[in-house]
């Protein structure tokens, strides 16, 4: 007897053979879910995100300008200034150093305070935000150290090297010399105050110095009063003018709009190198590009300084 074949259920038997789910049948279980398309992204937020992290790492940038590169910068200023203030004072009598009223920002003498590590500190001219980025300042309207009558000198106290950093560690007895043209004077710290204890002290012939009074948030000043213990010099005279930068604490309000020239600087340069990329290599242009963003950040750095209190 012939064999018998039994026909079968065909595809239906069999339907991942051949036969296709049917739409919006749901995928079976433990199968990945289909994932959508990514839709593009949003320019705005894309922009906006830039923005914030460039504003952030120019933040950080001035953080790291203050704190270290400015003390640099004063360094470099003190080596220079005390090499021209050697060469006047070698001159016959040192007749060559000022004397007297003179530019801001021109050297006039020579600091020493050993009990707080201080040698052969160079003193400028003036006492502006812009003058104190160079070292200690002396204010105009009183005579030069070691003259007749009260002296007073300026210094940072975190920025810009911090020179007056450990100004409020002096004691009273501790010695304070200065260098000018008409020779060396001595002083002897009286007292150590502050803007909200104040120093009374009626010796006619003193030496005053000022600082912040914190590193952080100088929100006073400390101030050290020495008496001059060597014979007083002649004064030719001083200046009975001053601006409002070259007092106590001030800062210098005209910076505000150099600060925002220098920004807008540094817009249009990042414009242009944004531009420079897109159209040419990116590496040639961000290679044109970088040296002229740093000086204009360096300068936008300077001016945003001025806007702090010229003791800190």
């Amino acid at each position: 007897m012939a064999d018998t074949v039994l026909a079968g259920p065909g595809a239906a038997a069999f339907p991942e053979a051949g036969a296709a789910a049917a739409p919006g049948t749901p995928p079976e279980p433990g199968a990945p879910a289909p994932v959508p398309p990514e839709g593009p992204a949003n320019p705005a937020l894309q922009a906006a995100g830039v923005a914030l992290l460039l504003l952030a790492l120019i933040a950080l940038g001035f953080i790291v300008y203050l704190y270290g590169l400015s003390g640099v910068q004063e360094a470099r200023s003190q080596v220079v200034l005390y090499q021209r203030l050697q060469t006047e004072l070698a001159e016959v009598g040192g007749i060559a150093a000022p004397l007297g009223p003179t530019a801001a920002g021109a050297p006039i003498a020579i600091l020493d305070i050993p009990s707080i590590g201080i040698h052969d500190m160079v003193v400028v001219e003036g006492t502006s935000p812009e003058n104190l980025t160079l070292g200690p300042g002396h204010r105009r309207d009183t005579p030069y150290p070691g003259q007749a009558g009260v002296s007073q000198i300026f210094g940072r106290r975190a920025t810009f090297g911090g020179p007056f950093a450990r100004l409020a560690d002096l004691r009273p007895g501790a010695f304070i010399e200065t260098i000018t043209g008409q020779g060396e004077a001595t002083y002897t710290v009286a007292a150590v105050g502050n803007s909200k204890v104040r120093i009374e002290d009626p010796a006619p012939n003193k030496l005053l110095l000022f600082t912040a009074s914190s590193p952080v948030v100088p929100s006073y000043y400390v101030e050290v009063d020495a008496r001059l213990t060597t014979a007083p010099r002649p004064t030719p005279g001083v200046v009975h003018v001053i601006n409002a930068s070259e007092l106590v604490m001030a800062s210098d309000g005209g910076a505000l709009v150099l600060s925002w020239t220098w920004a807008l600087a540094l817009v249009l340069v990042s414009v242009v190198g944004t531009l420079a990329a897109i159209r040419w290599k990116p590496w040639v242009a961000y290679l044109a590009v970088t040296p002229v963003a740093l000086a204009v950040l360096w300068a936008l750095y300077q001016s945003l300084a001025m806007l702090l209190p010229n003791l800190y």
